[in-house]
């Protein structure tokens, strides 16, 4: 199964096609309100902006499964990350990355192996995984490595397709 093959819903419940991301490259992120990381929004907003006008989109998941830090219903996430960090990117339902609850989505994508050649679970929260225009995983980014730092930053920019 392709990632633009599997079923996804905007954060408000409604159905979404992952098909109109096809060309673009993405960043999907496991995103939580109430985590340490919680300031990488910040970053991952810039990013957005940034280099969304030529081909790049964040997709941000909640997650509520590492220390209940996502504790709230799809109002009260919205109203934060709008509110606190200005937010435009694609917010999706909240989803299990681990498990047998485990999303197809986050099946798919933690079959990737990280930098050090490790697949399998998500660790924590905000960790991230750059995909080409193709719909192939190009990265998995640690949770603890920020969204600019610059090694990111660099493959983010040569994946773009525009």
């Amino acid at each position: 199964m392709s990632l633009y093959d599997i079923p996804v819903r905007t954060l408000a419940g409604e159905p979404h096609d992952l098909s109109r991301y096809r060309g673009k490259a993405l960043l999907v992120v496991n995103v939580a309100s109430q985590c340490g990381r919680t300031r990488q929004y910040a970053a991952l907003e810039e990013l957005h902006r940034r280099y969304g006008p030529r081909g790049f989109s964040v997709l941000g998941f909640p997650c509520n499964q590492f220390g209940e830090q996502e504790p709230g219903g799809p109002e009260e996430i919205e109203r934060f990350c709008t509110t606190t960090y200005g937010v435009t990117f694609p917010l999706f339902e909240k989803v299990e990355v681990n498990g047998p609850g485990r999303h197809p989505l986050y099946a798919l994508l933690t079959a990737a192996p990280d930098d050090r050649g490790v697949a399998g679970d998500i660790e924590w929260n905000f960790e991230k995984f750059l995909i080409s225009p193709e719909g192939r995983v190009a990265h998995r980014i640690a949770s603890r490595t920020r969204p600019d730092d610059p090694d990111v930053v660099a493959r983010i920019e040569a994946l773009l397709p525009a």
